[in-house]
């Protein structure tokens, strides 16, 4: 059965392809709904990179003050004792380097409510460089100040640690301490046994023929060798003559005392590598008459950690906020 055409049902949609009408008013509605919510949109993401930025610099402002007041010492106006820590391998980029223990001593030098200064070591010693450099320094200072130095040892006073506790006035032990090793090094491995079973071919091309001196993939040559041998002998020369000049006529050689050998306080104490047994607290109420005792020493504490990682962080951070600031206009 069909019905006319005339009584077919009206279509319940539009057909397809054919888009729906809207009428003008509704389109100008529309249209300004749209730049209301990118206006606000823009605006929030405005306020979210200049509140990130904000707390970015707050940070990096507060870490940076902290770092400062951990590596300056504010100088007092009373009497105490200065302390500068030696401590761990005395090596360039390590808290005993030379670059941080010239900035503390110079520091506790200058501050004139600093009766004396106090090394307090615990070191096994490390760069005959940077000992040597320390070591000129305070020499430079108590001359240039007139300030005495005294030295404390803790655990272990050895090595370059030694070298430079031999500028010091008088050197304070315990008698378990360990003290001396006066003496050079220089160490390495050799691998042409293993490479030889192996079957491996070392390649070694060079321009001058001392280039690959020392190259643990290569021979020893005896007289490369014997040349790093008489380099070495010439710097223990120089420890030993710092030794005896810091220690003068204190000292009782013996023919072990600069073989690199090392002796607890007690005996230290009495071959003259050292005068006195005591720490910290006795030789700044016993001998420096001044129980303050301020500690000059740059540390690197949680300031310093938080602004190393916050140097690469905020770096980063500003980075990604201006990428979400460039987009807009």
């Amino acid at each position: 059965m069909s019905l006319p055409d005339d009584t077919l049902p009206p279509p319940m949609r539009e057909p397809i392809g054919v888009p729906p009408v809207v009428a003008p008013e509704h389109a100008t509605l529309l249209a300004q709904l749209a730049r209301d919510f990118l206006r606000e949109r823009r605006l929030e993401r405005r306020w979210r990179t200049v509140f990130r930025l904000f707390w970015l610099l707050l940070a990096a402002l507060l870490v940076y003050s902290l770092w400062l007041q951990s590596h300056h010492v504010t100088p007092s106006a009373e009497p105490h004792t200065a302390l500068v820590e030696v401590r761990g391998e005395i090596a360039a980029d390590s808290e005993a380097s030379a670059e941080l223990l010239l900035a503390a001593l110079k520091d506790a030098f200058k501050d004139d409510a600093a009766q004396a200064v106090v090394l307090r070591i615990n070191s096994p010693g490390g760069s005959p460089v940077q000992a040597g450099i320390v070591y000129d320094e305070i020499k430079r200072l108590k001359k240039l100040y007139d300030k005495p130095v005294y030295a404390v040892v803790e655990e272990m006073c050895a090595s370059g640690a030694y070298y430079i506790a031999a500028a010091a006035d008088e050197i304070f032990v315990d008698k378990a301490s360990v003290v001396g090793s006066i003496g050079v090094l220089m160490d390495g491995f050799g691998y042409t046994g293993l490479m030889d079973k192996l079957g491996v071919e070392r390649r070694l091309l060079t321009a001058g023929e001392n280039k690959g001196m020392l190259d643990p993939f290569s021979p020893l040559v005896p007289r490369q060798r014997a040349y790093a041998q008489a380099m070495l002998d010439q710097i223990h020369q120089q420890f030993i003559a710092v030794v005896r000049e810091g220690r003068g006529k204190r000292l009782k050689e013996t023919p072990d005392l600069f073989s690199g050998l090392f002796w607890n306080g007690e005996q230290a104490v009495k071959l003259g590598l050292a005068d006195h047994y005591g720490n910290l607290d006795y030789v700044a109420r016993e001998v420096v008459k001044a129980e303050d005792i301020i500690d000059y020493t740059p540390k690197d504490n949680v300031a310093e950690r938080l602004a190393k990682r916050f140097g690469a962080s905020i770096g980063a951070g500003a980075v990604k906020a201006l990428k979400e600031i460039a987009p807009i206009r």
